[in-house]
C-alpha cells in the first residue's frame, strides 16, 4: 500500500517534471530492487562496462602504434607537401631554390627544407653491402625543422654533416654494417661509384665517416636510411631536388595547396612543377591504416550488441513479470507511453552506469597501460622464478625459464607500449556504449502497449 501510496503522489499534477519524476522512481526502485533477486541489471552494467573499457584501451593502443608509424612517415619521409624539381639534370642550378623564401612567407607554413635523395650501397667494416636511402639535408635541417628533430633520436653522436664526408645512419642500418661513431663506410649508387668517374680511383670520393646514429621509431627507416649535407648530394649527382614543406596544421595541407601554385606559377613560369600531399603520397600505407583501425572497431563492437541482446531479453521478461503492476499504473492513470518510459529509463540507468564505469576504468587503464604490462611482466616472471626455485630444490636441476615478456625486444620493435586518447572517439564510444542498453530497453518495451489493464485486473 505505501508502494501504490508513492506511486499517486508522483503521478499526481499535470505537469512535465512531476510526470518523469515518478517515471525515475519506479525504474530505479527496478533496477535497485530487481524481482527474484536477478542479477540481469548488474550483468547488463558489468557488460556495457566492459565492452566500453575494451574498446577505450584497445583503440588508445591502436591509436599509440598507427599515430608513430604516421607522424614518423610525415616528420621523417614524405613531409606534408612535396614539392618536386622539374629540372631532372642534377648538374643544372634548380630555379626552386628560389621559391623558398616566398613559401616560407605564406601563412600556415612551418617549415620548408630542400633536399636530394638517391638510392646506394653501403659497406661497412663487415658482413654484406646494404640498400639504403640516401637523403642529402641542409646543415641546419633540426633547426628548420622541429618535428623531425623530435623524432630523430640519436643513439650516437648528433645531427653533424659539417664535414664533406659526414653521414648519419640508421641504428639497425648501423648494426648490420658493424659500424659505430668515427667509423669509415663506403657508398656506391646502383650504377657504380658515386662521383664524376665511375673508375676505381675515385674509391676514396665515395667513403664517408659516421657523424651519428639516429633512431626514428620506424623500423623501415633505422634500417634503410642515411643522411648527407646536401652540399654533397648535390656534388654526387644524388637525384633531382625536392622541397619538404612543413605545415603547422597538416589537415589544412589542400588550403595551402591554393596558396603555393600562384608562388611556383611566378618563379617557374610554363614548368611542369609536381605538387603532392601526405595524403596522396602514403595512399595505401595510411588506407590500411584506416580500414585495420575500422575492422577492430568493428569486431570490438560486437561486445555492445551481445550485451543489447541480453538487456533486449531481460527488459522482455521484466514486462512479462511486472504485468499486475504495469496494469495497476494504468488503472491509477498513467499513459501508455509514460508506462513504456518507465523500462526505457531502466535502460538509460544501466547505460548511464555502465558506459560511465567502463569508460572511467578505459581512461585510466589507457593512459597507464605501459605500467599495467610492466606489473604482469613481474608477476609472471615471478611465477616463472618461483617454478625454477622449485624444480632446483625437488628435481636436482632448473628448466631455466626464460624472462616473459609481452612485447618482447627480440620480437617487437618497441621500448614501451604507446597509448593515444583521442577524445572523439572516446565519446563516440561511450555514446555507443550507452545507446546500446537504451533502444534494447526502448525495443523491448513495446510490449507495453498490448497490456490491457482491465484483462490484467481481472482476477486481481
Amino acid at each position: 500500500m505505501k508502494r501504490i501510496a508513492s506511486v499517486q503522489n508522483y503521478c499526481r499534477g499535470g505537469t512535465f517534471l512531476p510526470h518523469m519524476r515518478w517515471i525515475g522512481f519506479v525504474a530505479s526502485r527496478y533496477v535497485s530492487r530487481n524481482r527474484r533477486n536477478s542479477p540481469s541489471p548488474i550483468l547488463a552494467v558489468l557488460g556495457i562496462a566492459t565492452g566500453v573499457l575494451a574498446l577505450t584501451v584497445i583503440l588508445a593502443v591502436m591509436n599509440g602504434f598507427q599515430l608513430g608509424f604516421i607522424e614518423s612517415i610525415l616528420e621523417i619521409a614524405s613531409y606534408h607537401i612535396r614539392v618536386e624539381d622539374p629540372v631532372l639534370e642534377p648538374e643544372v642550378q634548380s630555379p626552386l631554390l628560389e621559391a623558398i623564401p616566398a613559401i616560407n612567407g605564406l601563412p600556415g607554413i612551418g617549415s620548408v627544407t630542400p633536399l636530394r635523395e638517391f638510392h646506394g650501397l653501403i659497406r661497412g667494416n663487415r658482413g654484406s653491402p646494404q640498400v639504403a636511402l640516401i637523403r642529402g639535408l641542409p646543415l641546419d635541417a633540426l633547426e628548420q625543422d622541429h618535428g623531425m628533430a623530435e623524432k630523430l633520436v640519436f643513439e650516437a653522436g648528433s645531427f653533424d654533416l659539417g664535414e664533406r664526408r659526414s653521414i648519419l645512419l640508421g641504428a639497425e642500418l648501423a648494426r648490420r654494417l658493424f659500424v659505430g661513431l668515427g667509423d669509415a663506410v663506403t657508398l656506391v649508387s646502383v650504377s657504380g661509384l658515386l662521383g664524376d668517374d665511375a673508375v676505381e680511383e675515385d674509391a676514396a670520393d665515395s667513403r664517408f665517416i659516421v657523424s651519428g646514429i639516429f633512431r626514428s621509431g620506424f623500423y623501415e627507416y633505422d634500417l634503410g636510411w642515411g643522411f648527407i649535407s646536401l652540399d654533397t648530394a648535390e656534388e654526387l649527382g644524388g637525384g633531382p631536388l625536392f622541397l619538404g614543406v612543413k605545415l603547422k596544421n597538416r589537415w589544412q595541407d589542400n588550403r595551402v595547396l591554393g596558396l603555393i601554385h600562384p608562388v611556383l606559377a611566378a618563379v617557374l613560369p610554363g614548368e611542369p612543377v609536381v605538387l603532392s600531399t601526405w595524403r596522396e603520397y602514403n595512399r595505401a600505407f595510411f588506407g590500411a591504416l584506416r580500414t585495420e583501425k575500422l575492422l577492430m572497431f568493428v569486431v570490438v563492437g560486437l561486445i555492445f550488441i551481445v550485451v543489447s541482446l541480453n538487456i533486449f531479453q531481460a527488459q522482455q521478461r521484466a514486462v512479462l513479470e511486472r504485468r499486475e503492476e504495469i496494469g495497476l499504473f494504468r488503472a491509477l492513470g498513467a499513459g501508455e507511453r509514460a508506462v513504456r518510459l518507465v523500462f526505457v529509463w531502466d535502460g538509460c540507468i544501466i547505460g548511464f552506469t555502465g558506459a560511465g564505469l567502463g569508460m572511467v576504468l578505459g581512461l585510466l587503464l589507457a593512459t597507464h597501460i605501459s605500467q599495467c604490462f610492466t606489473l604482469l611482466e613481474a608477476g609472471v616472471n615471478g611465477i616463472i622464478g618461483v617454478l625454477n626455485f622449485l624444480s632446483r630444490l625437488f628435481m636436482g636441476y632448473s628448466p631455466d625459464l626464460e624472462e616473459f615478456a609481452v612485447f618482447s625486444p627480440a620480437i617487437f620493435y618497441i621500448k614501451e607500449i604507446p597509448s593515444r586518447i583521442i577524445p572523439q572517439e572516446v565519446f563516440l564510444i561511450y555514446l555507443f556504449g550507452f545507446l546500446s542498453a537504451l533502444l534494447a530497453a526502448w525495443f523491448a518495451s513495446g510490449k507495453v502497449s498490448r497490456t490491457r489493464p482491465a484483462e490484467v485486473l481481472r482476477y486481481e
